[in-house]
């Protein structure tokens, strides 16, 4: 019982400090709802296929245009877990916040930030939120398969 207790104080703990509400919590951000379709066309434009293919679509977009891609960062597809709005804004703004550890193999700077290009400075927001809404567009969630259990 006591450890129940002690589980129970530290789980309510670790759920207060994530819900930070503070001046550099998330609550209140939001951006409009993107076009996907304007999306993939600024996804070529800015050279995201160059490290990045999109489930399905790799033909589509790479072929036509020619491009040897440096490396091979797929998106999209079933999943599990759909990334949300704002950690695919956060993957585009600040590409070394998270850097997946099964592409901790593929090049970084040498200190363990993404190479990925910061287009902070070029990119706008209107292009910004269309690119999220296009790679948002690429995955589809995939349920769990339910547990068979054998009787015993």
């Amino acid at each position: 019982m006591k450890y129940i207790k002690l589980l129970f104080i530290v789980l309510t703990g670790l759920f207060l400090v994530a819900c930070d509400d503070g001046p550099k919590g998330s609550f209140g951000f939001t951006l409009p709802d993107g076009n996907a379709e304007y999306g993939q066309q600024y996804f070529v434009e800015f050279r995201c296929v160059d490290c990045h293919t999109v489930v399905g679509l790799e033909d589509e977009l790479v072929a036509p245009f020619g491009i040897d891609p440096i490396m091979n960062v797929p998106l999209g597809g079933a999943t599990h877990r759909i990334e949300t709005y704002g950690e695919l804004v956060t993957s585009i703004i600040n590409p070394s916040h998270k850097v997946s550890s099964q592409y901790k193999m593929t090049p970084d700077t040498g200190d363990g930030q993404s190479v990925m290009r910061n287009y902070n400075s070029i990119m706008t927001v209107d292009e910004l939120i269309d690119i999220v809404a296009f790679v948002q567009d690429q995955y589809t969630l995939k349920p769990y398969p339910p547990t068979t259990y054998k009787i015993y």
